[in-house]
């Protein structure tokens, strides 16, 4: 069934970017030469998620011309289709959890992430109505229907590594790909999940509107540490090394652009954030926006810097239940996907 659903997403990101045309020319993503090239296609695994708000406010920003780059930013459904466009080359850069470098290397892949935006998830696992009573913590998940992003997504990791915790099978459970904002909030109220990992502003929305409420919070370094024994740094600029390695005056340059945003977002308010960001992304309630963001916006680093100890603690997490880590946890470089190089540069 995964891999029915791997081939789904595979496809489903060739659609994507044949559509929107978002392959650059000018600069081959698997390097050639650090040749400084101005034209950057970055996919997005969710644009108005807060958790990858820094993607489209450095834009806002003007920041990405400010260091002389046309950068692309592709919207894509899901992490794991933006890191499929990624390894098919069709993109050099994705914004998105930095769990998937230590997946991929795990199948023969470098990735590394250059700008780490997060310490934590940003994520929590909210419950529906009528769910509350039965429920309360992971122990529930048994004969639950689950929600995440899509199979093989971050918030798939971190819901089996919540069930594996609470003595859960993944056969104990169904998986349900919900999406994010109004798909997980219509399956919530419909009873197509029972409960599901999401992110703000769809955190917000179904709070604000007595749908659910949340169960375990991962939007905060306390609540991380409880729900995963450590931090987990998440939200991040990863690219393939050989990429990095071959083009490092525009990886600093992307560098310079969103450290420059992380530390507006460290020194402004969420209403001053939510104003830079596109109209559209507030929808019809600009207030709830700017309590999505406020909500969660404790989670950004102002630096861009990988913490280590959390570098090594997703190891860690994966390692428990990945069908992919587990039996090449030892073996595994955590080094070697991340630097911490161009956001020390940029600071």
């Amino acid at each position: 069934m995964k891999r029915t659903i791997s081939a789904a997403v595979a496809l489903a990101a060739a659609s994507t970017l044949a559509l929107s045309g978002c392959a650059t020319k000018k600069t081959d993503a698997s390097g050639g030469g650090d040749q400084g090239s101005t034209d950057v296609t970055i996919m997005v695994g969710g644009m108005s998620k807060i958790i990858y708000l820094p993607a489209a406010l450095t834009q806002q920003l003007g920041y990405f011309k400010q260091q002389g780059l046309n950068v692309n930013l592709v919207d894509t459904p899901a992490g794991v289709t933006a890191e499929t466009a990624l390894i098919a080359n069709q993109a050099q850069g994705v914004v998105g959890f930095y769990d998937h470098t230590i997946d991929m290397q795990a199948k023969g892949k470098c990735l590394e992430s250059v700008v780490q935006f997060a310490n934590v998830p940003g994520e929590a696992e909210v419950v529906s109505k009528d769910a509350e009573s039965s429920v309360t913590n992971p122990a529930g998940f048994k004969g639950k229907k689950l929600g995440v992003t899509s199979a093989g997504s971050s918030t798939d990791f971190l819901t089996q590594y919540l069930a594996g915790r609470a003595g859960v099978t993944t056969s104990q459970y169904t998986t349900v790909k919900a999406g994010a904002d109004s798909t997980f909030i219509a399956a919530l109220k419909t009873g197509g999940i029972d409960a599901g990992m999401t992110t703000d502003p769809t955190i917000a929305k179904i709070t604000q509107g007595d749908m659910g409420k949340v169960m375990v919070d991962m939007r905060t370094e306390d609540g991380t540490k409880q729900a995963l024994g450590g931090l987990y740094p998440a939200s991040s600029l990863y690219m393939s090394c050989d990429y990095v390695a071959n083009n490092k005056a525009t990886v600093q340059k992307l560098a310079n652009a969103f450290v420059k945003t992380l530390k507006f977002v460290d020194s402004h308010s969420a209403a001053e954030i939510a104003e830079k960001m596109p109209a559209d992304y507030k929808g019809s309630d600009p207030d709830l926006y700017v309590k999505a963001i406020g909500d969660s916006i404790g989670m950004f680093n102002g630096n861009g810097v990988m913490n280590a100890d959390g570098a090594k603690n997703v190891l860690t997490v994966l390692g428990s239940f990945s069908a992919a880590v587990k039996p090449k946890k030892d073996s595994i470089d955590v080094a070697k996907t991340y630097t911490t190089e161009f956001a020390e540069a940029a600071k």
